[in-house]
């Protein structure tokens, strides 16, 4: 079981992690809050409010953030007329600010859940309730590792990859959780 879920019934599974995956999986997690950031102005005490607030309505610049936060119209190479940016700027002012919270509650849950081994290794169940945030969570470390990574369909390279490449530990990281996001689907499926 070590590094992958195994099925525990129920809906739920578990996975070994000695303190070094926990390490490396706790800070993974922890760069992804940074990288999707606070809420903008903070957090908001009003639930009101918080139901009308209004997010940016620019695409982010960084690729990364791109990728986790897409247009909702239009897309790669697809032909920007006003009216595509247009929806695009809506769709996106009116969602993402949604959307950022429920990454930022994912890898929140990884966190607390990696917190709760006590900076050591253990076995971590995850149960029916908290697999849709491991999955989540695991889904937007790849979608950022593989931007990062420039993996396209068509590359199948990273496998042979030398060890003096500087992408190798981005990329042993890459599929592993590729491993461990597909060994919790099927976990949770048996």
């Amino acid at each position: 079981m070590a590094g992958l879920f195994e099925s525990v019934g129920s809906g739920g599974a578990a996975i070994a992690l000695d303190e070094f995956e926990a390490s490396i999986l706790r800070s993974l997690e922890v760069q992804m809050l940074e990288l999707i950031g606070p809420p903008p102005g903070g957090p908001v005490e009003d639930p009101l409010a918080a139901l009308f607030a209004e997010g940016p309505s620019e695409a982010p610049e960084d690729p990364a953030l791109l990728r986790l936060f897409p247009d909702g119209y239009g897309g790669p190479g697809a032909p920007e007329d006003p009216r595509t940016v247009e929806r695009a700027a809506e769709f996106r002012r009116y969602t993402e600010l949604d959307l950022r919270a429920r990454k930022r509650d994912d890898a929140l849950a990884v966190v607390r859940a990696l917190d709760g081994l006590g900076g050591a290794g253990g076995v971590l169940e995850v149960g029916a309730k908290e697999f849709p945030h491991w999955l989540g969570a695991l889904n937007d470390l790849r979608l950022t590792l593989g931007t990062r990574l420039e993996v396209t369909d068509e590359e199948q390279d990273l496998y042979e990859l030398p060890e003096s490449d500087p992408r190798k530990p981005l990329v042993i990281a890459y599929l592993w959780l590729g491993a461990m996001q597909e060994s919790l689907l099927e976990a949770v499926a048996d």
